[in-house]
This record gives structure tokens, C-alpha cells and sequence, in this order.
């Protein structure tokens, strides 16, 4: 997507660990999101970096990447004709820079879903290793009748606030 929007970048893995008992969504994924741009920003101290994190949630839960193929099935059954928030926490630091925020895009699950369409799906491995334990993006868009908020939120980063958050800091397009 930051290529997509004109930006030189480069993808690192931050290798942090990535549990926080932080309770409310929008602070644990603002945080694990500082955490994975410092980390990076540790390696590459001369790089502006940006890094994000996403949690789901339901309101009184919040759901991480599935644990195994049962816990997959269940989460999956359980949104079912129900809606469910996806919150993206971002970072960016530099030199003099730290920002960050988060966006909130809300996700209503199809009710007609059947058990075996969940196993297929899950046997796909494609949600495997994606908060909630989908990838709407892709095949997993067949589990959703509808969201409400920012696409580009969904598959991984508010990419509108946080373009904008690097033309406060006077980054501007240029044709490469």
C-alpha cells in the first residue's frame, strides 16, 4: 500500500513479542504498533518508520490471531450474524518524530454462514495468522455481508491518516 502511494519503503520484521495485557483495543494496538516501530527504528536509527498492529473485538473481547485450528473454527462460528470492530493502531518515529493513532472499522459477519464453509475456509490456512483469524481481502471475504469505515484499515493500515500524518511532516508525492 506505501509503495502503491508513491513512498520508498522497506519491509522489516520488527521481532517483538507481541502480548500486552493491555485491556482496551485502541491503547493495545497503538502500543504494540510503537513498540514494532521502535524496535525496527533500533535497527535502522537513520529511517522514519511506521509500524502498526491490529486487535478485533467485540465489545467485551479482544481476539488475536487464532491458536489452533479449533480455537479458529469457534471464533469464526461465533461472529456469525454479529458485528465486530477491527482496530489498527499506528506509529511513526524518527529523528524528532514520534506520532501514532488508530482507526476503528466495524465488520458485520454473514448469518447464513455454514459450519463446513468455516472449515474449508480455515482449512485454507489463509486467516491463520491474521487478528481475528480472517483475511477479507481475500477468500475470507465470503464470510462478511457488509463494514462500515476505511478498507484500507481492514487489510493492515489507515493508510489516509497516516499519509497524512507524513505531509504534516512535509512528505509530498513525487513520480518516481
Amino acid at each position: 500500500m506505501l509503495r502503491d502511494s508513491g513512498l520508498d519503503v522497506e519491509a522489516l520484521a520488527p521481532g517483538v513479542d507481541e502480548i500486552t495485557d493491555e485491556p482496551d483495543p485502541a491503547a493495545r494496538a497503538r502500543a504494540l504498533a510503537a513498540r514494532k516501530a521502535d524496535a525496527v527504528r533500533a535497527k535502522v536509527p537513520d529511517a522514519v518508520v511506521i509500524g502498526a498492529d491490529q486487535v478485533v473485538t467485540d465489545g467485551a473481547e479482544i481476539w488475536g490471531k487464532p491458536r489452533d485450528r479449533a480455537d479458529h473454527v469457534a471464533r469464526l462460528s461465533s461472529m456469525r450474524g454479529r458485528s465486530h470492530d477491527l482496530v489498527t493502531g499506528w506509529a511513526i518515529r524518527g529523528e524528532g518524530i514520534d506520532l501514532g493513532g488508530h482507526e476503528r472499522t466495524r465488520l458485520w459477519a454473514r448469518a447464513d454462514v455454514t459450519d463446513d464453509e468455516i472449515a474449508r475456509y480455515v482449512d485454507t490456512g489463509e486467516g491463520t495468522g491474521c487478528a481475528g483469524g480472517y483475511a477479507i481481502e481475500g477468500r475470507g471475504v465470503f464470510l462478511f455481508e457488509r463494514i462500515e469505515g476505511d478498507w484500507f484499515n481492514i487489510v493492515g493500515l489507515p493508510l489516509l491518516p497516516v499519509l497524512g500524518a507524513l505531509r504534516g511532516l512535509g512528505w509530498r508525492f513525487r513520480a518516481t
